[in-house]
């Protein structure tokens, strides 16, 4: 079999390319544009890099451009398409909304013309729990209304909508995913675990986004990118064509309660050396004020997997605290 991943120099990008030629005997061939998120030593400081590289083509490209002949014929034959490239900060989709029109409407559009003509067997859009906005009661389920709280947000459910009309004009065999709070190794430091780690080792506040009281923080789901690979995998073969699939974390976590994880976790793991970190320094502050845009919960209802018969790995504690220590073990990425 032979894949075609975008995005695949990014972080969960990366994390699927790795689990993939672990788990699998694929070719991949990786479509990327290496901007602020595409870094390739991601996937080649690995252990599994040297033995199995020989399955992996890389191809820079930018999907803001139309994937023309000559791309085409570098990519080759295929039979999946998994469309994982994506803009996806939700402070810089507030100060610049355009850029993520361009990535993530108009680059999932283009791919979206290449692949209705080659006879893919199944194409895989990557997308957010943020297309639904906030939380209130019940998790969201794959077919509730969209109510986007930023230009991340609506430029991903665009890019959704853009695929449901693909499936249903040209039949293209298409599943959505949505996925929240994914976490893991050699993510980038603006992300919340290792702006953490960052922050905790250097003394600084950390901001706790709240509601307007500021005595009750945000919660998210979180999901090693490990985990989103299985689940990925599972749909591939089980899913069915125009459905959308949540792919959901464990359990819910207040950020403050994220923090605190990662402090005891930091901190344990120096007292085993001998060594002392500052306090943890954070403050809680309303979001709605410093952070126009974002959401304070967030939830997904992973019940249609579950009935499927995938079974999410119970394992949040030790992939949390796998992945800090590999921070701490690995500090060049808190820095890039």
């Amino acid at each position: 079999m032979k894949l075609l991943l975008t995005g695949g120099m990014g972080f969960i990008g990366s994390h699927v390319a790795y689990g993939l030629l672990k788990e699998t005997n694929w070719e991949i061939v990786i479509l990327d544009r290496l901007d602020i998120s595409g870094n390739p030593a991601r996937l080649t400081e690995t252990d599994i890099w040297e033995k199995e590289k020989h399955r992996v083509r890389f191809i820079w490209w930018d999907l803001k451009s139309a994937v023309n002949r000559y791309v085409s014929r570098e990519i080759g034959s295929i039979d999946y398409i998994w469309h994982l490239a994506a803009s996806s900060h939700v402070d810089r989709s507030i100060k610049d909304p355009i850029s993520f029109v361009m990535d993530n409407v108009v680059g999932t559009t283009n791919l979206l013309l290449y692949s209705k003509n080659i006879g893919i067997k199944r194409f895989i859009y990557f997308s957010t729990d943020e297309v639904f906005g906030p939380l209130v009661n019940s998790a969201f389920k794959e077919w509730d209304r969209y109510k986007s709280s930023n230009p991340y947000a609506a430029s991903k459910a665009g890019g959704e909508e853009m695929c449901v009309a693909f499936e249903n004009t040209y039949k293209i065999p298409i599943i959505i995913t949505h996925t929240m709070n994914v976490f893991g190794e050699r993510q980038h430091p603006e992300k919340f675990i290792p702006l953490c780690i960052r922050k905790i080792l250097s003394g600084d506040k950390i901001l706790i986004h709240s509601d307007s009281t500021k005595t009750i923080s945000g919660t998210r789901y979180w999901i090693h990118a490990r985990n989103v690979l299985k689940a990925l995998l599972f749909l591939n073969k089980n899913g069915v064509n125009r459905e959308k699939y949540n792919i959901v974390g464990e359990k819910e976590i207040s950020n403050l309660e994220m923090a605190e994880k990662i402090y005891d976790i930091i901190k344990h793991y120096y007292s085993l050396r001998g060594k002392l970190v500052p306090k943890l320094n954070y403050e809680l502050v309303n979001f709605h004020s410093s952070r126009p845009g974002h959401d304070l919960r967030y939830g997904l209802d992973g019940t249609k997997l579950k009935e499927m018969g995938f079974e999410y790995p119970k394992t949040f504690e030790e992939s949390l605290s796998k992945t800090i220590i590999w921070y701490l073990e690995n500090l060049k990425w808190l820095n890039k």
